[in-house]
């Protein structure tokens, strides 16, 4: 199922006057507890097909309705794009996707959201980042990522390094580094002076040290920029 995008005008009601629900939160609370595909509507009355995480997993999930922003789990889907698709979104949302910093942005703008950040290895060992504080400026603002709060979940902070940084594709530079990170490191992301992670590189298979810092890095959880992680999920929600 490939992904559709939202218009600009936010909407509560359809014209039938069903609740349109504007993040996984408010299917969440609805009573659907069942992780899947689901619509929202982040900005407008068109369809945004997301992937909702719904499992209450206790005290390290803090419960379901979480949305699923990014994703990567076999490689299937190319990252390496270009300004005008990590915008608008790509990919399949039952598998690898991007939903999309205009997408994104909306969300954030409307709501208070705190970000959690889901890594496994290829030994199948797992960690996880909390932020309790997340959101995105405007396009108009390059898209620039505002985080905070960290909580370690045995990943650590590899996030904070990249706090007020505009985002940065192969075709449009807005890192602080004189070169483009997208381009060095193979990835989109919001690029400091380059990366302490990588979620948007190039999918590798484990540890390979003659490829430095263009994998699936998190460099926090293994301190070293030539592992590359087998999956990664960014998912975020609503603080009420």
């Amino acid at each position: 199922m490939m992904l559709f995008f939202a218009s600009l005008l936010p909407v509560v009601l359809g014209s039938d006057c069903k609740l349109m629900p504007f993040d996984c939160s408010d299917i969440y609370n609805s009573g659907e507890t069942v992780s899947g595909i689901y619509t929202i509507y982040p900005a407008g009355d068109i369809p945004v097909w997301v992937y909702c995480h719904m499992i209450s997993g206790g005290k390290d999930e803090d419960n379901g309705g979480w949305t699923v922003i990014q994703r990567r789990m076999d490689g299937s889907v190319n990252f390496y794009r270009p300004w005008k698709e990590y915008k608008r979104g790509f990919g399949n949302v039952e598998g690898e996707y991007w939903l999309g910093l205009e997408n994104i942005y909306q969300l954030s703008r409307n709501r208070k959201y705190m970000l959690r950040v889901d890594l496994e290895d290829f030994e199948g060992r797992k960690g996880f980042a909390l932020y309790s504080s997340f959101s995105v400026d405007c396009e108009c603002a390059g898209y620039k990522l505002r985080v905070s709060g960290f909580t370690d979940g045995g990943a650590g902070d590899s996030l904070t390094f990249h706090n007020n940084q505009k985002f940065t594709t192969f075709d449009k530079d807005q890192d602080a580094n004189e070169e483009n990170c997208a381009k060095v490191y193979l990835g989109a992301f919001w690029y400091a002076n380059c990366h302490n992670a990588n979620p948007n590189g190039v999918y590798l298979w484990g540890e390979d040290g003659t490829h430095f810092a263009i994998g699936i890095s998190w460099y926090h959880w293994k301190e070293n920029f030539a592992v590359s992680m087998k999956s990664i999920s960014m998912k975020i929600k609503s603080i009420s």
